[in-house]
């Protein structure tokens, strides 16, 4: 069986990328190149590699998305307070990103904002409040 999961996103400037990851709170793993990082999502240690848009189209044999006009994927995260999820749609902000969904409550028991990093690729942080679930 598969022991780790890690999700692969091409990035034009490598070092502009890892630069908005760590403002924004995303830890950055040992045994970063010139063509790509590891950034790391959560205290589970789920990975995100990064690589320049040319090393990425190689590794996939296809084109890329144009993430100006269509969502390739929407990745999610779990936040531990309303307060985090405020925190994070700062740093995003700050750190150049779009937030294009500001944190709002989400059908009752979710608070969350989305962001777009500087590549386009969408984000979600959530705080999921599980008491309030189907109520």
């Amino acid at each position: 069986m598969t022991k780790e999961l890690w999700m692969n996103l091409p990035v034009k400037n490598i070092n502009r990328s890892k630069e908005f990851f760590s403002s924004i709170g995303f830890g950055i793993k040992d045994g970063s190149t010139d063509t790509s990082v590891a950034i790391s999502v959560s205290e589970k240690n789920i990975i995100v590699m990064l690589f320049q848009e040319d090393v990425f189209k190689q590794f996939a044999q296809n084109g890329l998305a144009d993430t100006s006009k269509t969502t390739e994927v929407l990745f999610s995260f779990g936040a531990e307070s309303r307060e985090e999820v405020d925190e994070v749609a700062k740093k995003v902000t700050a750190a150049g990103g779009n937030l294009f969904a500001p944190p709002a409550e989400i059908q009752g028991w979710m608070y969350g904002c989305a962001f777009a990093d500087l590549d386009g690729h969408r984000w979600n942080a959530l705080f999921m409040d599980m008491s309030k679930q189907g109520k």
